[in-house]
Order: structure tokens, then sequence, then C-alpha cells
């Protein structure tokens, strides 16, 4: 049976309202619990599966490969190594602990899992991925290693299950961990509540201003990324090409975000964002149900395991550090979420001097993911010679 709307200037209005709509049901509780991400990809299963749109076709093509990639390099604008340098050393040792601890048990769990999952050793490097910066760095990681559809899907999907449930958790860990004496006496490195009162409480869901100008340079500087970053990584040889070029947008972005002018523009997590949603409503189209369920219970158990045993390490691993317990929890919470996540936390737990440092965890959370990601998973392949 032929699908309802087939045409390209169909289907752009199609994704277009999807999006749309996916931002605008995030003021409802359940919606919002699901995230736009989530809630795009299964407004674009029920469309596909329904027969309502094809599940492929040429444009979707062209909008997975570009718009993830330009995604990255928008997003990436914000990132002030400045800022990163300045910070002090228990917030960076937390990152870059919690970064180790998700690439460690991704690798022990992605060789007795990645053999029995369709693209398992790339599922791997998806999930270091995002627990080291959120879902954005899952379907970049992806797009680096040419993941199927179906397998993106499904690690979305594992991402959520397993993910939501760790997420709340740690939102009502704040509450919890101060009242707790047993926790106090077996933790008791904390910052001082003077310390944790003073500064800025930065209001994270204010509006923002936009100018066409920031728009029209961030889209112009995220496809000369891109643009850049294609050519030079077909020079590499093999299916490695694509992880190069998501290895050399993340640098050559990083690198351009150093510009003051640059720094000044405003809006770049949000047009990233609605990039991203393009991606993912082009997945949630690609998914059969009938195979999607399938395989998603193994990726679960993969990705219960990443979670789990990654969060018994880091623990452990900040407990010998000795690091302060907000710290090892704002840098939890920005590698599972991300940077603004883990500062709403602190501002929720009037952690006020907190907030910004939560937000810079989660940009380096997120700038190493890349790396991380792709590195785990080629060196499963390897190992497995897959």
């Amino acid at each position: 049976m032929e699908a309802l709307f087939t045409s390209t200037p169909a289907l752009l209005a199609i994704i277009s309202i999807m999006i749309a709509s996916a931002l605008y049901l995030q003021r409802f509780k359940l919606f919002k619990s699901l995230g736009p991400a989530l809630t795009v990809i299964i407004l674009g299963i029920v469309l596909s599966n329904f027969k309502i749109v094809p599940v492929s076709t040429e444009i979707y093509g062209t909008i997975m490969y570009y718009a993830i990639p330009v995604a990255i390099a928008i997003m990436l604008l914000g990132v002030d190594l400045k800022s990163l340098l300045k910070m002090s050393k228990e917030p960076l040792i937390t990152v870059v602990l919690a970064v180790f601890s998700v690439c460690f048990v991704a690798f022990l769990a992605g060789l007795i899992f990645a053999p029995k999952i369709d693209e398992g050793w790339k599922v791997a490097g998806m999930f270091v991925g995002t627990y080291t910066g959120g879902s954005s760095q899952l379907n970049a990681i992806a797009a680096g290693l040419e993941a199927s559809s179906k397998t993106i899907a499904a690690a979305n999907a594992a991402d959520y299950v397993i993910g939501m449930p760790s997420m709340i958790l740690l939102f009502a860990a704040p509450a919890f961990l101060k009242k707790s004496k047993t926790f106090q006496k077996h933790w008791p490195y904390s910052v001082p509540e003077n310390e944790l009162i003073s500064g800025d409480d930065t209001a994270l869901m204010d509006e923002k201003k936009w100018s066409i100008k920031d728009i029209a340079w961030m889209l112009a500087i995220g496809f000369g990324v891109t643009a850049i970053s294609t050519y030079l990584s077909s020079f590499i040889p093999g299916s490695f090409s694509s992880a190069v070029r998501i290895l050399l947008i993340t640098t050559i972005a990083v690198i351009i975000a150093q510009f003051k002018p640059v720094q000044q523009l405003k809006g770049n997590l949000d047009l990233g964002l609605y990039l991203g949603l393009l991606f993912l409503s082009i997945v949630g189209f690609a998914v059969d149900l009938r195979e999607f369920f399938g395989s998603t219970l193994a990726i679960s158990l993969f990705c219960f395991i990443v979670v789990i045993g990654s969060l018994l390490l880091h623990f452990a691993l900040t407990r010998l550090f000795k690091i302060r317990y907000q710290y090892v929890l704002l840098g939890i919470i920005a590698a599972i979420g991300d940077g603004p996540t883990s500062a709403l936390v602190a501002s929720s737990a009037n952690w006020n001097s907190l907030v910004s440092v939560a937000v810079v965890m989660g940009v380096i959370g997120g700038l190493l993911g890349n790396y991380a990601g792709i590195s785990v998973a080629y060196a499963i392949k390897a190992v497995l010679g897959m």
C-alpha cells in the first residue's frame, strides 16, 4: 500500500508540523516527560506505520546526512574554552571520571552484547555519547558511525526507558541526600551551605530575544563547518570517513566558537535542537514496529548495564577522590541529560553558585562524548573482528 503523501513539498510540510507540534506539546506534563526528541520520533512512527508518509524516500537521506552535523556545529558554538580552563579541579575531575566510567563499562558490556545485537558495536558508541553529553550526542555518533534508522530508534527508545527513571531519581537526590545522615556519614564531603546560596540565581527558562542576524550567521557557520569537514573527510578511505567527519565538525566548531563575535550569537542551542529534530523525524518514519520491538529488548538490557555499571563505578571513583557530592550529582546529571538539565537541578536545590558550573560540566561532557563514543565503538569492532 502506497503512502498517502509522497511529494517532497508535502513531506517537508508534515515534518515541519511534527516539530512545531512536538515543541508545543511540551507545555503538557506527559509530553514534557517524554521530551521533544522522543515526541517527534513517536509521531514519525505513527505516521509511517499508518501509511501517511513513506518509510523511505530521497529527501529523507538528504535531511539525515546534513541535519545532525549542522546541528552539532551550531550547538558547539557556545563552548568557551577560557571558561572551561578557569573551572576548579573538582568539577573537571568529576566530568572526566564520568566519561571514563561510561567508556569502561560500555566497552566491557559491548564485548558481550555487540555480537548479539544488529550493529551492536555502533550501539555501544551511541550509549557512550548519550551518557556523556545527552541524547544529541547519541544521534551525532549514530550519524558518524552510519547506523541504520532502526538501530537509532531502538537505541533512543532504550535510552528513554532506562534513562528516564534514572533522571527522576537524580532529580529527587539533592533533597534526599541533604537529609540522609547515613549518606553524610559515609560521604562527608560537601560544599558549605553559605557557598551554595551565594552567586547569581540564573533563570534558565527565560524567553530569549533572537535576531535574524544571529540565525543567519549560525546557519552560515554550521553549513560552512559541515561542508569543510565533509570535504576533508572524503580523503579518508572506507566507512571511517563518516566518523572523521563528525570529529572534524566537533573540532572546527569549537575553534570557531572561541572568537568573540561568535560568542555573542544567541540561540545556538535552540537552533541546534530544531535541526536535530529534523533528523529524528526521519528516524521515526523509518521504524517498522514489528521489527522494532524485537530488537529493543536486548538493547534495553545493554543500556541498563551501561547506566547502572557506570553510575556505580563513577560513585566509587569520585568517593576515592573525595569529590564533594554536589559536584558528583551535577556531573552525573550533566552526562545523562545535559548542562541545562544539570543547572536546573542546581537551581531547584538552591545551589545557586553551582548553576553556571553545571552548564559548563555539560559542555565538557558533550565535547568529550563524540571522541569517546566513536573511539569505544571502533575499539569493540577491532577486538571482536567485526
